[in-house]
């Protein structure tokens, strides 16, 4: 079975925008499984992707608070088609990051994590693949607000996408 993957962080509702896009929530009807790394800000967008998603897996960031931090870990990690997955909010500064995420997490395959706004796919020397897939809502210094989308099946990654939020849509 192949498992569509949607992956989101840092999307600061309601400060950065009032609502989701309506192409990534047309990408969360479509996923199997959402993945979102942090800083929702409100509980709103949690409900709101708990009954709309087939699944959804999601940690607390460091602008989520009360009730947020009360229903979401820090971390998760979680089997998806083979593969070892796990979601944190934040990984520390670009520098040395590969290296310091393979301590970490030394039984994970894929590593989804947000915090910086800016896009991130790179591979570690061990193989640990590390996926920021930006913010829908806030790009900050980033010329586009961005999402990823990927697939899971028979315990490989398929092709990660990058996808820039139209905003005039």
């Amino acid at each position: 079975m192949t498992t569509r993957l949607l992956l989101l962080a840092d999307t600061h509702l309601p400060k950065r925008a009032k609502d989701l896009p309506q192409e990534v929530w047309r990408a969360v009807d479509e996923a199997d499984l959402v993945l979102h790394a942090g800083d929702w800000v409100d509980v709103a967008l949690l409900d709101a992707l708990q009954s709309r998603a087939r699944r959804l897996v999601g940690v607390a960031g460091n602008n989520d608070h009360g009730v947020l931090r009360d229903r979401l870990p820090k971390v998760a990690e979680l089997d998806v088609e083979g593969l070892r997955f796990g979601v944190v909010h934040e990984t520390g500064q670009a520098s040395g990051r590969e290296l310091r995420c393979e301590a970490a997490y030394p039984k994970l395959d894929v590593l989804v994590f947000g915090h910086s706004h800016i896009p991130w796919d790179s591979t570690t020397p061990r193989g640990l693949r590390l996926l920021n897939p930006g913010s829908p809502t806030d790009r900050r210094r980033q010329p586009t607000c961005t999402y990823m989308t990927a697939t899971a099946h028979d315990g490989r990654l398929g092709p990660v996408a990058l996808h820039e939020v139209d905003r005039r849509a």
